[in-house]
């Protein structure tokens, strides 16, 4: 077992959090992202399936956090599994995700600060990093569940009973064998991709997660020529993961890898479709253009540091709402252009 390194914040002692370069770069320089650890789906024999019991964790800027948040609002979970966005402190040590919007940073429902101690709660010998989504069994003060692979197919199957009325379904069963071929796909090609680029330690590494990312872009560009979405006329929990990628591309990922082939509203499909989905309520309210484009901290810049123009203008006075509000033209590649979803029986 690994010695490991503690930080004392408030009384508390928390284990500084690993770095993706410690323990996820190979001897090319290759990002490999560790696996998910708790896994543990939901229903008879796995965690009870109940209202009031769940809090998901998720960060703004996370992608894989994201999909987890619109699911559950898309879904009307909202009313069943509770939420909260965390971010990071600032502290000497990385202490991971933080419960800052908390009041004085402690979680009511669990009474920790950071979501490493409800982590550690679960399986003190675990090693990972510390990532959302995370969704926590409060009445246990643990976390059950940080599989971003499966949990929008766990909310979207083994909560239906707790699904508002009309919900849309996002994992028709004629459907999931197809959803789960492309959800592997769009991690292999895409998601996870721009992160092998970035976090890249090696110049072959970097192009080929650089390459990869284009080269999946122009794939779903292709896809989406002549169908409304990845599936034809309604959504999927594929659309969502397609999305969240989308959404970071122009404002995050492209400050992150370098000068881009091509930006997301360079697209002729990929920008309309992108903005078709954000004007679903659910993908609005859980998305967050400003924090994606102001995630540079200047809190600790000397005095005389000099006015930035992209952060403390561009960013701060963009209207994002009504650049991503322009109408999309792609309900005439449907068969049913007033609805973008399928209701579930």
């Amino acid at each position: 077992m690994a010695e490991h390194e503690y930080y004392e914040v408030n009384g508390r002692q928390i284990r500084v959090r690993p770095t993706e370069s410690g323990q996820e770069i190979d001897e090319y320089g290759n990002f490999h992202r560790q696996p998910n650890h708790f896994t543990k789906g939901f229903g008879e024999g796995e965690n009870p399936v109940e209202a009031d019991r769940y809090i998901l964790f998720w960060g703004k800027g996370c992608n894989w956090s994201n999909r987890a948040s619109i699911a559950r609002e898309l879904l009307g979970l909202d009313k069943a599994i509770k939420v909260e966005i965390v971010d990071w402190g600032d502290y000497e040590k990385p202490l991971g995700w933080e419960f800052v919007n908390s009041p004085d940073h402690i979680n009511k429902e669990t009474g920790a600060q950071f979501l490493s101690e409800l982590y550690y709660n679960a399986d003190n010998d675990y090693e990972g990093r510390t990532t959302v989504p995370a969704l926590v069994d409060y009445k246990e003060k643990k976390v059950v569940n940080n599989d971003y692979h499966h949990l929008t197919n766990h909310f979207e199957t083994a909560f239906k009973p707790l699904h508002k009325k009309g919900a849309p379904d996002l994992y028709p069963e004629e459907l999931r064998e197809e959803i789960d071929k492309l959800n592997v796909w769009l991690f292999e090609n895409v998601n996870n991709a721009v992160y092998r680029a970035q976090f890249a330690e090696s110049l072959q590494a970097f192009k080929d997660g650089y390459e990869t990312f284009f080269a999946g872009l122009e794939a779903m560009d292709k896809r989406l020529e002549n169908q409304r979405f990845l599936f034809g006329d309604y959504i999927t929990d594929s659309d969502i993961r397609l999305y969240t990628t989308l959404a970071r591309f122009d404002y995050s990922y492209s400050r992150n890898i370098g000068p881009c082939v091509h930006r997301l509203v360079d697209y002729k499909n990929l920008w309309p479709y992108a903005r078709d989905l954000y004007q679903i309520p659910a993908f609005r309210h859980n998305t967050y253009f400003k924090d994606f484009a102001a995630s540079e901290d200047l809190t600790h810049a000397p005095e005389d540091y000099w006015e930035n123009v992209y952060y403390d203008i561009v960013v701060q006075e963009t209207d994002w709402d009504t650049i991503w509000s322009q109408p999309t033209g792609r309900e005439a590649l449907s068969k049913d252009p007033a609805h973008k979803w399928k209701a579930e029986i």
